[in-house]
């Protein structure tokens, strides 16, 4: 059965958004059985290296992206017109609000500090210094222990991306200039009339994108990228839609799935907590989900650090099956708030359909030829491509790790009186499975796909409409 005939109903859709839900694989992921019981990590989570033979596969340390080595072309009837890519940044420090073990362990950020200032186009204000922040810490200061023990004789902001993590930016922005530079006719320059770079307005994203332009477009420094007001911003995102995070409750916290398995992990959280000191009544969201002890645990990991011991027992560790047990959780807590909850679908819709109206926009003027942009790169979180994941229905979600990559695809295939246009999306650098009709996302007409987006959100007044209903 075609895709055209099984989105027949979703031609020409102007006033309507009908969300349908299409539930995930099954597999290891979102079997909570498994993800309790089971044994092992998830993927990798010691290091951003990945060997050739085992290149996509989960590394939350640094995911799979597009690489010239797995890149498959398409037949040469198809020309590359476009390209759009969202990644969550690469990796980093944990949170502050994750820091909060009592526990040894430091962060090392020296020469590694986060470049603020502000220069102007015209003035004296052009050759103003940079200015890099170095965190410090002051004795004298009696809030410095007890803000968190993870602050007391570190040198980093928390977070910021570690040099390591920028290290990765580098290399996947000289990846994809070794796959799109010559496919699209970019220079080793950034041209702002072809190019354009997006970040979000937390900086970790713009430490991201120093190092991604460095491998992208080699020759230019000091550019300029996009960033929208945290009042709309469809990136991060942070528009206001209270239609989602009342779906967001009931799929978590309101939800039996949700509910039990926080139950039925009390023993695992009864040890973590008598390591940590984490009191078990804590009002900092370390019981509401694993999230915070797993982005303590992963990010030391990631840059070969120790799994955390307590302060006044060294003996009282955390071990790696804790560890691995942590990260299957987590993994299977993504799966179910974005694509194995029934509401799931409609969650994703009007969390991320702001920039999916955004993409259908680009890729429309592109089409029509009033855009000379041939590659756009968004640089977000994993906030922003849970949802997207979630948007377009993946077949199987996992919790995009650092320098997770979604690619955009827009190909033109030229006959003797007109054009037709497809779409490949790329996900680890392979086309995305899909569970919805449209299947495998690889050479899918627009049509098809502006037709999915219509289903999802309609328009931007509906989507508005949604976001503010009961």
């Amino acid at each position: 059965m075609s895709a055209a005939f099984l989105f027949a109903p979703f031609f020409g859709i102007v006033a309507h958004a009908a969300v349908v839900h299409y539930p995930p694989a099954s597999s290891t992921i979102n079997n909570f059985t498994f993800s309790l019981d089971g044994s092992g990590s998830p993927g990798i989570f010691s290091s951003s290296a990945t060997p050739d033979k085992l290149y996509g596969e989960y590394n939350w340390c640094n995911m799979p992206h597009v690489r010239d080595r797995e890149y498959k072309t398409p037949s040469k009837d198809f020309v590359l017109q476009y390209v759009e890519v969202i990644q969550r940044h690469h990796k980093r420090t944990p949170y502050g609000s994750n820091t909060f073990f009592k526990e040894d362990v430091t962060w090392n950020c020296v020469g590694e500090g986060v470049l603020s200032g502000l220069k102007t186009s015209r003035g004296p204000g052009s050759d103003a210094a940079d200015i890099q922040w170095q965190a410090s810490t002051n004795p004298f200061n009696p809030w410095t222990t007890t803000v968190g023990p993870g602050f007391v004789g570190s040198t980093c902001q928390f977070p910021q991306i570690t040099g390591e993590g920028l290290g990765d930016a580098i290399t996947h922005g000289t990846d994809l200039r070794g796959v799109y530079a010559k496919r699209l006719g970019l220079g080793s320059r950034f041209d702002p009339s072809t190019s354009q770079i997006r970040v979000t307005n937390n900086v970790i994203t713009s430490q991201v994108a120093s190092g991604l332009v460095k491998g992208l477009f080699p020759q230019s420094t000091g550019i300029e990228v996009f960033v929208q007001a945290p009042a709309f911003d469809s990136l991060e995102p942070t528009y206001p839609c209270n239609k989602a995070n009342s779906l967001k409750t009931t799929i978590t916290t309101g939800n039996a799935n949700w509910t039990n398995h926080l139950s039925a992990s009390a023993d695992l959280y009864a040890k973590l907590d008598s390591i940590s000191g984490i009191a078990t009544q804590d009002t900092g969201g370390w019981h509401v989900s694993f999230d915070h002890y797993y982005d303590n645990m992963s990010a030391k990991q990631c840059h070969a650090k120790t799994l955390p011991c307590n302060l006044n027992d060294t003996s009282s560790c955390v071990t790696q099956d804790m560890a691995n047990t942590v990260y299957r959780l987590g993994n299977w807590e993504y799966s179910h708030q974005y694509r194995d909850a029934p509401e799931s679908a409609q969650y994703s819709a009007l969390k991320y359909g702001a920039w999916m109206l955004e993409l259908k926009g680009h890729l429309q003027a592109k089409m029509n030829k009033s855009s000379k942009l041939k590659y756009v790169h968004n640089i977000g979180h994993d906030g922003s491509v849970s949802p997207l994941l979630g948007f377009l229905q993946i077949s199987n979600m996992v919790w995009p790790g650092m320098g997770a990559e979604v690619v955009f695809e827009l190909y033109e295939k030229s006959k003797q009186r007109d054009s037709e246009f497809f779409i490949r999306v790329l996900w680890g650098g392979q086309p995305m499975e899909t569970s919805t009709p449209l299947g495998v996302l690889d050479m899918v007409p627009i049509n098809n796909f502006f037709a999915y987006i219509d289903s999802m959100v309609g328009s931007g007044s509906e989507l508005l409409a949604a976001c503010n209903s009961n």
